[in-house]
Formats: structure tokens, C-alpha cells, sequence
């Protein structure tokens, strides 16, 4: 049974989490401003927990053959790597007529084509991408449509029926696909196997996303300012769940049974949660969101119009006078 809601959880789970990054790059530009708030937001804080997960796993878990390359994306941050990409492709969306059947093409070609490159996770990053481009051609009037009381009603039984559904395919489907890093071929499956997976799995992990945001309140709660703390919680868990494993917490029997899991279960929620809080994110921002303001040139734009703004005043000084006298 738990595996089965495993599997429906990572139905929609990081699909979920890409449409919504999608969504709220739909105003992303090559403008000074946009791309300096790309480097400090993504790529650098890819480069810094690309390098604390790789000693931590060196030495919390003494594996001296663990190297520190930026490559190839270590646990977590093959997220940061994948939305580099998707995000500075924006621009290319916004201009293709199909952009959506494009990005289902790339991910469908991405799936049975083991020859891609594992550096920079690039096959996850393409069969990831047709959830960004959803979000980008998403408006704000799709989610009030999600959020209507017959979707909300019908989300329950579709999220009961995934959850049979999944108990049946354990024993029968490998969870990897969920994960979108290998093709078809590399699952000892034929070619063809992968564009037609990753299509059901695509209308799968888009109805159960809708279902989930149908759930989601759009009044204000007490869990709404973690909101714009979830990269937080989603980077530093890592840490808490590597470190449990390295520790051989997940070992003990009692664990893997029903109160265990429950008990598990509560903790890992609280856990995320209080990594999400405004404390946790003052006490991390110089890693997950730094400034950086001494890496970057000034915008010639910006500061002409700092000059004009400083120098119009003083123009206008001598006529005050003037009218005075």
C-alpha cells in the first residue's frame, strides 16, 4: 500500500512543482534584470548545493570516491540545472505557435534516445520540460477553472482511483519511470515504449495536478507564507533525508511498519514545514537567494535615469529663487 501511494505521489508531485516555476517565469526576458536574477536565484545556488551535497555525501557517508563536479546534477539539484535551462528557453516558447506540442515532441524523442548525454541530467531535463512550457502558457483564469466546486468534488474519486490504481502496479510497473532520467531502451524495453509512456504519463501526472491545485485554499491560511519558502524546504531537506540514510535510521524494522510510517510520516512533514519558515529562510538566503550586488555592473539604463532624477531638482533651484526674489 505504501508503495502504491509512492508511486502517486511522484505522479504529480514534481509536476506540480515545474508547472508552477513555469508559470511564474512567464514574464522571464533577456533583460539585465531578469538574468542577473537567474544567476543569483538559480545557477548559483546550483553551484553551492552542488557542492555541499557532494562533501556531504564524502563524509557523512565516508565515500572518498565521491567527486565534486558540476556536470552531472547530485540528488536535488538537477532541479536548479533543469530550470536554468527551461527559463533562459522562454523566450523561444513565447514564440513558436505550438510551444506545447513542441516541448510534448522533445520529451517524447528525449524517451527513447539513450544516447543523450547525461551531463547536465539533460534527458530529465527534456522530459521534464513540457510541464514547464504548461505553466507558461497557463493564465490566471485556468486555476480559478481548477478550483470550481464540481472539480474539487471529482478530484476525490480520480485521487482514490489513482491510489488502486497505483497498489496494482507495483508488482507490475518499474517506479523509475516516474523519475523521467533513463529511456526506454535503458529499462530493457522497446523503443517505441517510450514516447507512448511518457504521453500516459504525462495525461496522468496532469490530472492529478489538477486535482491538487483544485485542493489548493485562495484565502490566506497560516500555511501561506511558506509558500515562498519552498525551494528552502526543498533543497535543505535533502540533507535531513541523506543524513537519516547515511546514520542507517531507515534500517530498523519497526519503521517500515504502519505506526512507524505514520510516526515517519508526521515528522518529515513537520521537518519540511519548519524548513520553509521565515527564521530557516533569514538564516539560509545568503546561499538560496544572495544578494551579489558587488558581481554585477550597474544597468546604464538605471543609472542615467538615478542622474536625471539627482540633477532635475538642482536644475529647477535657481527658478524657485528667482520667483522668490
Amino acid at each position: 500500500m505504501l508503495q502504491g501511494l509512492y508511486m502517486v505521489v511522484y505522479t504529480f508531485h514534481m509536476p506540480a512543482f515545474i508547472v508552477i516555476s513555469g508559470y511564474l517565469s512567464r514574464s522571464f526576458d533577456m533583460r539585465p534584470a531578469r538574468l542577473k536574477r537567474l544567476l543569483t536565484g538559480v545557477a548559483v545556488p546550483y553551484i553551492l548545493f552542488e557542492i555541499a551535497y557532494s562533501l556531504f555525501s564524502r563524509y557523512a557517508n565516508d565515500d572518498p570516491h565521491q567527486k565534486i563536479t558540476l556536470l552531472d546534477p547530485l540528488y536535488l539539484t538537477w532541479f536548479l540545472c533543469s530550470l536554468f535551462i527551461w527559463r533562459l528557453t522562454t523566450p523561444i516558447w513565447k514564440l513558436v505557435r505550438h510551444p506545447l506540442a513542441v516541448a510534448l515532441g522533445i520529451a517524447m524523442l528525449a524517451s527513447c534516445t539513450p544516447e543523450l548525454t547525461d551531463d547536465f541530467d539533460l534527458q530529465r531535463t527534456a522530459q521534464f520540460l513540457p510541464y514547464f512550457v504548461l505553466g507558461l502558457v497557463l493564465r490566471p483564469e485556468h486555476f480559478l477553472w481548477v478550483r470550481r466546486r464540481e472539480i474539487r468534488v471529482l478530484a476525490v474519486p480520480v485521487f482514490a482511483s489513482a491510489v488502486v490504481f497505483g497498489y496494482w502496479a507495483v508488482p507490475r510497473m518499474n517506479a523509475s519511470w516516474f523519475y523521467h532520467h533513463d529511456s526506454a531502451q535503458e529499462f530493457a524495453a522497446p523503443w517505441w515504449v517510450g514516447p507512448v509512456m511518457m504521453l500516459a504519463m504525462f495525461g496522468c501526472s496532469l490530472l492529478l495536478t489538477a486535482g491538487f491545485y483544485s485542493w489548493v485554499p485562495s484565502r490566506k491560511t497560516w500555511f501561506t507564507a511558506l509558500g515562498a519558502g519552498t525551494l528552502y524546504g526543498y533543497l535543505l531537506h535533502g540533507f535531513v533525508i541523506k543524513g537519516a540514510g547515511y546514520a542507517g535510521l531507515f534500517d530498523h524494522a519497526w519503521l517500515h511498519r504502519p505506526y512507524g510510517v505514520a510516526l515517519v510520516t508526521a515528522l518529515a512533514a513537520t521537518v519540511v514545514t519548519l524548513l520553509c519558515t521565515p527564521p530557516v529562510r533569514r538564516v539560509f538566503r545568503f546561499v538560496i537567494e544572495p544578494g551579489m550586488e558587488w558581481a554585477f555592473r550597474r544597468d546604464a539604463a538605471q543609472l542615467a535615469r538615478e542622474r536625471e532624477q539627482f540633477e532635475k531638482p538642482q536644475g529647477q533651484q535657481p527658478v524657485r529663487e528667482k520667483v522668490n526674489a
